[in-house]
Order: C-alpha cells, then structure tokens, then sequence
C-alpha cells in the first residue's frame, strides 16, 4: 500500500460577517499553487475537502454550505495606492471546480484584519490606536474596497459590541466600502432595462431585475413565484422542485445577462449570478427565533447562493439589494415602497441588515458610486492546514 506524507500550508481560518474561509498568503502556497491555474485548484479543493459526493466536506476544511466552502488568496498590492490584492475562491461542495467569477462581500470585511497581522499593510499606516484604513483591491472584479479596521494597543481589536443578525456573538465592527461596485465591465444593467421580462420554459414569463453591483443578481418578486418573502432555509432547500426552478431561473437569467452562452455553462459557473426574490415588509419569524416587525425594515429579501437559499445575505449580493432600491423603478426600489432613497434595511433568514449606497446617471446609463454597510470578522484558527502531497 503506497503511503504519501502530508504537507503542511500556513493558513488562518477566518469569519467575515456571516461566511467562513481558509484565507492564505500568496506566498505561503505552494509555489505550483502562487499562480492561476489547475493546481492551485486541487490544492483548494483539498485543503476544503471538494469534491464530496456525500456532501459534508468531512474531510477538509469547509462546512458543507455554501458560507463556509470559501477561499481568500491575498498578497501585498501591485497596484498603486492599494495595500493588499484580495482573490475570492467560491468552492463547489460537491463538484470538482474552484468559482473565480465573482467577490464574497462578507469575507471582504476580514481581508484588512488579515493583511495587518500578517505584514501586507505598512508598518506606518496602523495606529496605535485608533482605526486603520486599509485599501483592497478585489483582484476578481477589478474593485476596490476600504475596509475601517479598529486598532487596539497597536493591534486588530476583534472583540466588541457589535451585532449581526446571523453571528451568534457579538464582536468589533468593521465598516467596508465598496467603490464602483458595479461588478466587472459592462452597463450596471446588462440588458439597458430596470425591469425585463425573462422568459423561463415551463415556468413562464417573469418580470425581472437584473443588476451587477456587487455581484450579478437577478431579482424577482416573491408573490410572481408562489412565496410570500418571509420563507427560512428549509422552507426552500428540503423542496428540490423548488432548487431545480430557482436554477432554471438563474440560468435563464445569466444567459439574458450575457454571463454565459448556454444552459450547460450555468453548471460550471454557480457563484454568479445570484438569484433574490423581494417582497414588501411583513411580519416573520427569523431563524433565530426573534420577531421581525414590518415596521423594522423596509422590504423582505431572500437569496440563493450555490444552490441554496443563504441563511443570511451575501456581501456582495446586500450591496447589489442597496444598490437597486436607491435606483426608482427596480423591483427591489418598488418592494421597499419606491421613491429615492441612499440607504435600506431589508429583512432576510436570520434577521435585518442596514445598507447604504449611492448611485446616479451619467451619460444616460445608471452607475453605483458606493456602497456601505458594517460587518465584523474574527480569527478562529491559525497555524498550518495538512493535505496529502499527491493532491496536486
């Protein structure tokens, strides 16, 4: 029987706002791994423990969601006036394939603690105390974003008061801007529309929002596709005639967005688009059991992510929520009442959430300037992450 020893890979295991990911210094990869490519994919794959066709990823280190089987590649910035390069890799639970298409906004907000204890920041841009202003450059999207880290005796303070809905414990809050967020090249609104009709065989004809800020999203009306808003992940994830049509949706979508060519490559490329439905403020019942008033937020959103209803908000797809209720005449826009508005809380699986953003018209075309909210982020684990050296 053959026996191949481990390798040992330098690794911290990382909450940002309501995801989980192993983030790593470029550098401590193995060197195969330091570049794009299909070694650096196996390595992720294992160090996560993809594919599992069992659908747990025992044996690695991810957690058998869509939060939680995610990877951070960051090294000192190459481009000017940034601090750190920040790459997101989405990894399949079940398939063998790394998702490089899209940003994760909640890990975003744990890039700045990340690239401060581990050198990536200069020395003279961290206070004693205070907060430190870290400038990322989001190598997938070609984005930047600020991240507002607190300082605490010359070092990221992670502990605090802070509270978001989907986190157990409380910890400090890190504020992140997303500049530009309109998510690669291209219009904000693909198709030139703030609502489309998208034609979906054996579903019918949908009237549709589809936006890239943050990360593509296609929007649709709760009460146009039998749900009320207020559903929770099992009111959705144990209904496979449920996943099968919102997939059906998005693929559908992602093809009218111009992200994909055809049906089959929707297969391959699962991180985006995202598909959200939106409903007006109701009254529900969040998972962690508290009650959310109508009178709390101004719309109810909830979203897939890989498959699967999100037991929370994506980063990435709370700014694309943002940025379409400041637009008038979206559907978001609409369900949160419509008008004009640079702020919005909505109501999602585990409670509320409270985004900023700001957007405006140049040269006869929609165009998001920003985008803000607060999460938090916390070390749970450094050392070294083990896997076995013939894995790539």
């Amino acid at each position: 029987m053959s026996q191949v020893p481990q390798i040992k890979i330098p690794a911290t295991y990382m909450r940002g706002g309501t995801s989980k990911g192993v983030f790593f210094n470029l550098t401590d990869l193995p060197e195969a791994a330091q570049v794009p490519g299909s070694v650096r994919d196996s390595v992720l794959l294992r160090v996560i423990g993809s594919p599992d066709p069992y659908g747990k990823q025992i044996d690695g280190m991810g957690g058998a969601t869509s939060s939680t089987s995610k990877t951070v590649i960051l090294s000192k910035s190459t481009q000017p006036n940034h601090d750190v390069d920040y790459l997101f890799g989405q990894v399949s639970i079940d398939k063998a394939f790394v998702d490089w298409s899209g940003n994760c906004g909640n890990l975003s907000c744990a890039v700045g603690a990340f690239a401060i204890t581990n050198g990536l920041v200069d020395a003279d841009k961290i206070p004693e105390n205070g907060i430190a202003t870290v400038r990322i450059w989001q190598a997938n999207i070609k984005k930047t974003i600020i991240a507002q880290i607190p300082i605490t005796n010359g070092e990221v303070q992670e502990t605090g008061d802070f509270v978001l809905d989907g986190v157990t414990f409380p910890a400090a809050e890190v504020q992140v801007e997303f500049l530009d967020p309109a998510d690669g090249e291209g219009s904000m609104f693909p198709t030139g529309n703030l609502i489309d009709d998208l034609d979906v065989p054996g579903i019918g004809t949908l009237s549709v929002t589809m936006i890239n800020a943050g990360i593509p999203t296609i929007f649709v009306n709760a009460e146009a596709i039998g749900y009320k808003g207020t559903e929770l992940q099992d009111d959705i994830n144990n209904d496979a005639a449920a996943l099968e049509m919102f997939e059906t949706i998005r693929a559908h979508g992602a093809i009218k967005m111009g992200l994909i060519t055809d049906l089959e490559e929707a297969k391959t490329r699962q991180h985006t688009p995202k598909i959200a439905f939106v409903a007006p403020p109701m009254n529900y019942t969040a998972s962690s059991g508290k009650t959310v008033n109508a009178d709390d937020v101004d719309l109810l959103v909830r979203a897939l992510s890989m498959g699967k209803l999100h037991h929370a908000m994506m980063g990435t797809a709370a700014v694309a929520i943002a940025t379409a209720a400041a637009i008038p005449g979206t559907l978001v826009n609409l369900a949160a009442g419509g008008g004009e508005r640079n702020s919005v809380r909505f109501g999602h699986p585990s409670g509320t959430l409270k985004v900023g953003a700001e957007a405006e018209i140049a040269n006869g075309e929609w165009t998001a300037t920003k985008a803000i909210m607060s999460r938090s982020a916390r070390v749970l684990m450094e050392g070294w992450v083990r896997i076995p050296g013939d894995s790539f």
